[in-house]
């Protein structure tokens, strides 16, 4: 039970994280090409809140899945957020889906951000272990240094 409610408050958080994000940019188009805001568009992005953290959770977490490399849970999330995501674009029309030029833009914008996101994890993983390595190095120098 404690480890579902930790789960829960993981998936909660990250949730609103997302959905605060999302606003923030709604917003800023909002402002930036004068528009009134839309419920329905808020909905939407609420949906996709939801939608991506709990796929975020099932990919990227060891609650469900224990043991997947991390390029395979990345592939997972794609093969998984891609159509929820593509769905929403349908369902609450998000462009005008009858043009191919609109379905490459909506693609390229998902692919840019992804890559964008991946990246911006990669890099901040690898600082954060150069970081855990040098702590380790200091670690293992006082050790040695004790025991002589």
């Amino acid at each position: 039970m404690k480890q579902f409610l930790r789960a829960a408050l993981e998936w909660k958080t990250s949730c609103c994280l997302l959905f605060t994000g999302a606003m923030f940019l709604y917003m800023v188009f909002l402002w930036l090409f004068n528009t009134p805001p839309e419920l329905m568009t808020m909905a939407s992005l609420l949906l996709v809140s939801v939608l991506a953290s709990f796929i975020q959770f099932l990919a990227f977490t060891e609650y469900i899945i224990k043991r997947m490399r991390y390029s395979l849970r990345l592939v997972l999330f794609v093969v998984l957020f891609l159509p929820a995501l593509t769905a929403c674009a349908v369902l609450y029309q998000w462009f005008p889906t009858n043009r191919p030029g609109s379905w490459l833009i909506f693609l390229g914008i998902f692919l840019a951000f992804f890559l964008v996101f991946t990246a911006g994890f990669e890099l901040y993983y690898h600082i954060a272990g150069q970081k855990y390595d040098g702590i380790l190095g200091q670690y293992k120098k006082q050790r040695e240094e004790q025991n002589q």
